[in-house]
């Protein structure tokens, strides 16, 4: 059995992804392992206020992978999914955890806005540096 491993982040074209990975790890026999990362510091350097007392953004982070993984898989599937949250950049994380794996699943766009300009070039980033295939699941144009 291999291992597929698969960004999640919440946004629409994650859990394209997310659905895509579960496809081809229900064909392939592998286990699928859903990655969300998280850097609190670095955003809230930018954003006054930010920091609110008893705000725990690695319990965010979780909460948004556990409601990316109930939108796109039944039930059955998400009860065989191992789910990962860990601090630090989404193209670094992924790239770490994606080491070993026989696969790297991620949508073409992440967020919108601020966000996006700290994750927009993760697919790209991780297309050029991952240590194993990566598919890009690409979303619809408007």
């Amino acid at each position: 059995m291999g291992r597929i491993v698969v960004g999640v982040d919440g946004s629409t074209p994650s859990l394209k992804a997310l659905a895509w990975a579960q496809r081809q790890a229900e064909l392939s026999g592998a286990e699928l392992e859903t990655v969300t990362s998280w850097d609190f510091h670095a955003w809230a350097a930018t954003v006054p206020g930010a920091i609110v007392p008893g705000f725990n953004p690695e319990e965010l982070a979780q909460q948004i992978q556990d409601e990316a993984i109930d939108k796109a898989l039944d039930p059955d599937a998400a009860k065989k999914v191992t789910r990962t949250v860990i601090l630090g950049s989404p193209a670094q994380v992924l790239l770490e955890q994606a080491k070993g794996a026989d696969l790297l699943v991620v949508g073409d766009r992440g967020h919108t806005g601020l966000v996006a300009t700290l994750l927009g070039s993760v697919s790209l980033h991780v297309t050029q540096h991952a240590p194993c295939p990566v598919t890009v699941v690409r979303g619809t144009t408007p």
